[in-house]
């Protein structure tokens, strides 16, 4: 067989190797019935199926799903398709056949989130949308911003540059993790207010711990004082089921290639519609378009074929189903984590209520260096994982699986753990 046949054989193998592997997804799911999901999570028959949706690299472990996540093939061929389609002539297949497809991106978002179509902005990741609200917001030298130091990196860096630019004052507040409840992270968050604060910034769920807040607690308690509440929900929206009902928020940014599944560079803004008018674009847009979504995405010319593409990421998520997908996830952080809860200086840092936790992980190990156990992880044994630090409060590694990830990869990152925790060191 000479090369063209060959590859051309592989080919017409693989396409079928994936539609089979869509067709058996299907069928899995149709068999499910009214099974409840905390049961769907333990039933490898159906992951099984979920996992050969993926064209994953099989031969390292990645446990850092939080930080992006792959898209299963059809969004990656979905998104390919496209990027063929806007290049036959850029100019006009981009503008006048891809970008009004976006309409329908918008709507499905707006959909699963529970809101007004017109309240949704796309956006290239989570930072851009947070930063969109905190660089277009009026304040005035004096205001404060309270937010915590667990909050992610770059919104914290937006904000002091905030503080340098403009004169504002941005208050940091710590918290235990895991915190005794929901109610004590609202206390510490009111406890932090003082007359001068308009703003109040917090995680949904934060990207360190996975610990989740109280949002509509504190979105309240914020709009009762008349504080805006901007709502980071960039490892949320996808990993566990809520809508803006549960949130009652007038500001949410999120990241769609994380939890969603969608394509690398797309994320999600939702501003309350009475508040649209009152935030400049962080790009500049017309004034007509004041009162208008859009002008959030007036970035000029974009990568159309990955956003239209999010849909096929929404099919893949409905077709899994919300309940079902956090409950594994669940279910896969408990499984290395109640194994290594026990061994000598292990602390699990993440709650295990599932009101305050999802499928975000994080270990610590007395005396051991995070950032020197990772590099071993890694270069010694092909699991991939990230070493966070809070200076002068815990260190260790968060543990992101996903819906692609096997029992055996969580099982083999367990069975490192534990040898290495119970030799006392981390092997040269």
């Amino acid at each position: 067989m000479d090369r063209r046949r060959f590859f051309g054989y592989s080919a017409g193998l693989l396409a079928a190797f994936q539609t089979d592997s869509m067709l058996r997804a299907q069928r899995a799911v149709e068999g499910l019935g009214q099974r409840p999901a905390d049961s769907v999570a333990r039933d490898e028959d159906f992951w099984f199926n979920v996992r050969h949706a993926f064209t994953v690299d099989r031969n390292m472990v990645n446990l850092n799903n939080g930080g992006v996540s792959p898209a299963p093939k059809i969004v990656m061929d979905t998104e390919v398709r496209y990027l063929e389609v806007e290049n036959l002539s850029p100019s006009y297949y981009m503008w006048n056949v891809l970008d009004p497809g976006l309409e329908t991106v918008r709507r499905r978002l707006a959909r699963m989130f529970g809101c007004d179509p017109e309240e949704i902005a796309i956006t290239r990741n989570a930072s851009e949308a947070l930063e969109i609200v905190q660089l277009g917001m009026q304040l005035k030298p004096g205001d404060e911003v309270v937010t915590t130091n667990q909050d992610y990196p770059r919104m914290i860096t937006t904000w002091e540059q905030r503080a340098r630019r403009d004169g504002i004052v941005l208050k940091q507040i710590s918290f235990p993790v895991p915190p005794p409840s929901l109610d004590f992270l609202a206390k510490r968050i009111e406890a932090a207010i003082t007359p001068r604060t308009r703003v109040i910034h917090i995680c949904h769920i934060t990207n360190r711990t996975g610990q989740i807040f109280p949002v509509k607690a504190i979105c309240q308690m914020g709009r009762q004082r008349g504080i805006e509440v901007v709502v980071d929900g960039a490892h949320a929206f996808g990993q566990f089921p809520f809508t803006h009902a549960d949130l009652d928020c007038d500001y949410y940014g999120t990241s769609l290639h994380k939890w969603v599944l969608a394509p690398i560079g797309t994320g999600m803004l939702y501003v309350r519609k009475p508040k649209i008018p009152s935030i400049w674009p962080m790009m500049p847009a017309p004034g007509s378009m004041r009162d208008n979504i859009r002008k959030f995405e007036e970035i000029g010319t974009h990568p159309a074929s990955q956003r239209n593409a999010i849909t096929e990421a929404l099919n893949f998520h409905d077709s899994i189903g919300a309940e079902r997908k956090a409950e594994r996830l669940r279910y896969l952080r408990k499984r290395w984590s109640n194994r290594l809860r026990e061994l000598p200086g292990v602390k699990i840092l993440n709650s295990e209520d599932p009101e305050q936790s999802c499928g975000i992980g994080f270990v610590s190990v007395d005396g051991f260096d995070a950032p020197k156990l990772a590099t071993y992880l890694w270069e010694k044994q092909r699991i991939w994982t990230v070493a966070i630090v809070t200076p002068g409060e815990y260190q260790g590694l968060r543990i992101t699986p996903n819906v692609y990830t096997t029992l055996e990869e969580i099982d083999t990152f367990a069975d490192v753990m534990e040898r290495v925790i119970r030799s006392g060191s981390i092997p040269a």
